[in-house]
């Protein structure tokens, strides 16, 4: 059997006539179509222009195969990728205000924090794309409608100043330097814990594409619990004040941005509802963050505990949403049935008009 046969494609040449319509069967016999319409799935419904289509039916692709070609990507790298890179972004961004606000030990551990964050992100990239000079080569040009042309050059401006701050609080030469790298980097930070919520959406995958409203709301919350867990596990008691009150208002943020991303997707959105991922990172954000806000302040053995909760919690938040992508990507029914939805729409307000 030829591959186009097999996919529904037929083994005719020249247009179907209403008197001469035959298929290849699994015999390799021909027989009459009883009026089979043959456009790709759409099974059971009417041919257009000649009897109304029939509403209501399922609306799958030819053997229930992917409409999209399913991303290349691994999960130990890109989904890495992405919460390696918010934990950077995140921790300079506290490290600057503790840097400004007298606390410098809270400091020192958001920039060495954001550092080896940043050194793993990067790694799991450059892991991805197969060769380093494939980075290299995004700098060539710059767009602005490009998210990964964006990302590139935002991870170029962050870089350089994380790295210099985390090496002149570790060896304690040129704090002037260090200072201004360490507020550069918090600048920069910010735009690096969230352009990767921009970047999955911009892609063709139905649970990404569709989040595009709640994921940059998502991944910053999520990156400032990460970056307030870790505050909490480095930082002395004392100082930890900031990296709480950043936990807890990033679980928050990530909380009620997931729930509404979960129900305006509706059907789509299955695949977020069922992530056990998600679930699991949703309540030990919550937990961590609370406890630490509860008992961190008084209890070392709490803040460290807390820490690891939250660091873990946005670590399953971020592969959830990854994992939920895949599954909505592979699945022809969260691509076909939206589709069809829409045209309904549309032709609805051409009636109405």
């Amino acid at each position: 059997m030829s591959a186009g046969t097999h996919h529904g494609m037929g083994a005719r040449t020249g247009p179907p006539t209403a008197d001469s319509q035959t298929d290849v069967r699994m015999d390799g016999t021909s027989g009459l179509r009883h009026e089979r319409d043959a456009t790709p799935g759409s099974a059971g419904l009417g041919r257009v222009g000649r009897r109304p289509m029939v509403r209501g039916r399922e609306f799958r692709s030819y053997y229930g195969l992917p409409v999209l070609n399913e991303p290349t990507w691994k999960d130990h790298d890109i989904a890495g990728y992405l919460f390696l890179g918010g934990l950077a972004g995140a921790s300079a961004t506290l490290a600057a205000a503790a840097e400004l606000t007298g606390r410098p030990d809270l400091a020192r551990a958001g920039k060495v924090g954001a550092a080896g964050a940043l050194a793993g992100s990067l790694y799991s990239l450059i892991h991805d794309l197969g060769r380093p000079e494939r980075f290299i080569n995004m700098l060539r040009v710059f767009k602005v409608t490009s998210p990964m042309s964006v990302g590139t050059w935002i991870l170029t401006a962050f870089g350089p100043q994380c790295f210099a701050a985390a090496g002149t609080a570790v060896t304690g030469w040129f704090p002037r330097l260090g200072r201004a790298a360490t507020v550069g980097a918090g600048l920069t930070g910010t735009a690096v814990a969230t352009y990767t919520a921009a970047l999955i959406s911009d892609t063709a995958v139905p649970a990404w594409h569709d989040g595009y409203r709640e994921m940059p709301f998502l991944f910053a919350g999520s990156a400032a619990a990460s970056a307030g867990g870790l505050g909490m596990l480095a930082a002395p008691l004392a100082e930890a004040a900031p990296a709480r009150r950043a936990a807890v208002l990033g679980a928050a943020v990530e909380s009620v941005a997931a729930r509404r991303m979960e129900r305006r997707l509706g059907h789509v959105g299955e695949p977020l509802r069922r992530s056990r991922l998600l679930r699991l990172g949703a309540a030990l954000s919550l937990g961590g963050a609370l406890a630490g806000q509860v008992l961190g302040g008084r209890s070392r053995a709490a803040a460290v505990a807390a820490g690891a909760a939250l660091l873990a919690g946005s670590a399953c938040t971020r592969f959830g949403i990854f994992h939920a992508g895949m599954e909505s990507a592979g699945d022809p029914a969260y691509t076909v049935e939206p589709q069809r939805r829409r045209l309904a729409r549309a032709e609805a307000e051409r009636d109405l008009g």
